[in-house]
């Protein structure tokens, strides 16, 4: 993810040209820009909080960037000097999720042959960021609210307490409040985390900013492959702009990666194809494309599906699952389509 740039720009039909997506030095801001209002609220809100020590939580779909976000607030913290220390919380099994965070002595559980510092002592006086912090259990859930609310532990396997000065930066691409409503989230450590909120909004709302992205990519991929791209032609742009990116700017950044593998000449050409090919190894439901769909049935199937999981977007037996989908994907559909998802909750 650490590739990800939310680089912004005009957009014309005109070629994007190498040197076309200039920003002046006020917008920048550790090479996030924005010239949506979106993006510009995100930026703004970031430069407000990255000096003090509160905790960040930033949401957005998979692929928005989350990561990227996380570096810039630490590059800009009074912490910039010390470690940014990272962990994928969906990434490490259940069972080592308190050795990954806390550390364990040597003995502590069959395999522990010697004593490991986990990620908080790692990061004492800097930075942590816990991305896709909605995937813990409720046990780990408790004993990150006493890390995160106290700066204290216990490693695995020891009795002594440890204190550390953290700054947490937390990351999902769930919905936590409905999470919470669930009982899958634990409010005492959401309102911890959600101190100071930071939404990413997914590339699909923010199409403005795709011509300078893709011209980004580009230049990054030619410097990778020893070519010079002089930009991308018209017909391509238009069909980046139209796409609705379910990957976001990762996706993105994987079409422009892939059209110039297979472009031989100096004006980047994007096949229609590839689009086909990133949908490739999707669920059979998800590659039925939800937004391609006429709105009244996409209301139709929407409304079926909740009312057969009586409401519940998320979680294993939720509406996102069963459509294929993204819960977060879905959330904006219903809010779109103005569902409501109370009326569900009851049904016989």
């Amino acid at each position: 993810m650490t590739d990800i740039h939310l680089l912004s720009g005009s957009y014309s039909r005109q070629s994007v040209a190498v040197g076309a997506a200039h920003v002046s030095a006020d917008e920048e801001l550790d090479g996030i820009v924005g010239c949506t209002p979106a993006m510009r609220s995100v930026i703004e809100r970031l430069r407000r909080v990255a000096p003090i020590d509160t905790t960040v939580l930033i949401t957005g779909e998979t692929g928005t960037g989350k990561e990227l976000l996380a570096r810039a607030l630490h590059r800009r913290s009074r912490r910039s000097t010390s470690k940014l220390v990272t962990v994928n919380l969906a990434a490490v099994p259940e069972s080592l999720i308190a050795s990954e965070l806390f550390g364990h002595e040597a003995g502590a559980f069959t395999g522990a042959v010697q004593r490991r510092i986990g990620r908080f002592e790692l990061a004492d006086r800097g930075t942590l960021f816990l991305d896709e912090v909605g995937d813990l259990s409720a046990e780990m859930q408790v004993a990150l609210l006493r890390a995160v609310q106290e700066g204290e532990f216990e490693r695995v396997g020891a009795n002594q307490t440890r204190r550390v000065s953290v700054r947490v930066v937390a990351a999902t691409n769930r919905n936590l409040g409905e999470a919470m409503e669930e009982g899958m989230f634990r409010p005492d450590l959401f309102y911890r985390l959600n101190v100071f909120p930071l939404h990413l909004p997914p590339l699909r709302e923010r199409r403005q900013d795709i011509p300078a992205l893709a011209h980004e990519f580009l230049r990054r991929i030619g410097v990778r492959m020893g070519r010079r791209f002089n930009g991308i032609d018209p017909a391509s742009v238009d069909r980046l702009m139209t796409f609705d990116w379910p990957g976001n700017i990762r996706q993105l950044q994987s079409v422009i990666e892939h059209s110039a593998i297979l472009c031989d000449e100096e004006l980047l050409h994007v096949p229609s194809d590839v689009f086909d090919h990133q949908h490739q190894g999707h669920a059979a439901v998800s590659s039925l494309d939800l937004d391609s769909t006429l709105v009244g049935h996409e209301r139709r199937l929407i409304e079926d599906t909740l009312k057969l999981t009586r409401g519940r977007v998320s979680g294993k037996f939720g509406a996102a699952r069963q459509l294929g989908i993204h819960p977060s994907t879905l959330e904006s559909k219903i809010k779109r389509l103005r569902i409501s998802k109370l009326r569900y909750r009851f049904v016989e």
